[in-house]
């Protein structure tokens, strides 16, 4: 059993001038400004993941408006210890997320 080389005008062989799918769809989210919003709707979905189980299960809505996070919690406790430590939540979801996302957090 002998090795062929690839044919270059084998219909497999990537043309020079054309992208990955990536790239491509990456460039499109740039080209509409949705990669902000992308990533929101990625924190509100990965809110769990981020905080832990324990914090997820006092959570009734998290949601973002103009790069602040807003988070709905049934525990006073819960609520006044997030706010001790906002500086910390803010870095450990920008962290998680890679970018810069969210510039505040609200504790309601």
């Amino acid at each position: 059993m002998s090795l062929r080389p690839l044919n270059p005008r084998s219909p497999f062989m990537r043309k020079a001038d054309t992208i990955s799918l990536k790239d491509s769809i990456e460039a499109m989210l740039k080209a509409y400004k949705l990669n902000g919003k992308l990533s929101e709707v990625q924190l509100v979905s990965s809110w769990e993941k981020i905080m832990g189980r324990a914090i997820s299960l006092k959570t009734q809505e998290v949601f973002v408006r103009n790069r602040k996070l807003f988070v709905r919690l049934t525990s006073a406790p819960l609520k006044h210890e997030l706010n001790m430590a906002k500086t910390k939540v803010i870095a450990l979801i920008n962290n998680d997320m890679g970018e810069q996302v969210i510039d505040d957090v609200v504790f309601l």
